[in-house]
């Protein structure tokens, strides 16, 4: 390794901490001052960045740390005794990825870089100890934990009740959210995950979700060009999402 990029290395290092970090509002140090803060920091490991296609972890490796979302995005895939795979789901900046396998001590599924993603590696056991210090950070655990449970239920009742176009509205205005809580657009995103990754996700063929989006366009709800998502009327297309408009069906 060079003096430069060993130099380089350390700049990233430096920029990546949390009290300087752009994310940290979202993140498990939310409520933390700036003591605290530090605290949590020095727990926290740095990774390299993920190439598109690396994986951070494999489904039944044990469980040892959970990652925070820097940069990038993530998809987490489980392989059936079949060796079917089933993507469950998506990890954005500031989201954890690992809270999943606390309960069984191995990752159940597979979490793999959609782009070139970097990653806070947080050590479970010094991330639990330091939370039986900070209350703080136990109850931010606690929300994180409480919200990967409701997007398992939310997921389920997507599945099991809604029909092919409400999954794929619900998906759009779940994605809105989301960037909209990052204090990014919550009209116009890229889509980092590919038609076929949807598709899986939502449990239909890809020609289905080309045809539905085909669909939204015609009635005026997106525009999609490749991958870039604009969302022309989100009333509407959250209506679509909740069951209450007939277009479509």
């Amino acid at each position: 390794m060079t003096a430069q990029t060993t130099a380089s290395h350390r700049l990233r290092a430096h920029e990546a901490r949390c009290q300087t970090c752009s994310l940290s509002s979202l993140c498990l140090p939310l409520a933390l001052n700036m003591e605290a803060i530090d605290q949590f920091d020095s727990i926290i490991r740095r990774r390299a960045p993920l190439r598109k296609g690396e994986v951070l972890f494999t489904q039944g490796e044990p469980f040892d740390c959970v990652f925070t979302v820097r940069s990038g995005s993530l998809k987490q895939i489980n392989t059936e005794n079949s060796g079917t795979e089933q993507l469950t789901g998506f990890f954005l900046p500031s989201e954890l990825a690992g809270l999943d396998a606390i309960d069984s001590n191995a990752y159940p599924g597979s979490a793999v870089a959609l782009e070139t993603t970097t990653v806070c590696e947080i050590p479970f056991d010094r991330l639990d100890a330091l939370s039986a210090q900070l209350p703080e950070l136990r109850t931010q655990l606690f929300k994180s934990l409480s919200k990967e449970l409701h997007e398992d239920r939310r997921m389920m009742m997507l599945l099991s009740r809604k029909t092919a176009d409400e999954r794929l509205a619900s998906f759009l205005v779940n994605l809105s959210q989301r960037f909209r809580r990052r204090g990014y657009s919550p009209y116009s995103f890229r889509l980092s995950m590919s038609r076929a990754d949807i598709g899986n996700y939502l449990g239909l063929a890809v020609e289905t979700i080309s045809r539905i989006l085909t669909r939204f366009q015609a009635q005026g709800l997106v525009d999609i060009q490749a991958r870039e998502v604009h969302i022309l009327h989100l009333d509407g297309l959250i209506e679509l999402a909740e069951g209450e408009c007939q277009g479509g069906r």
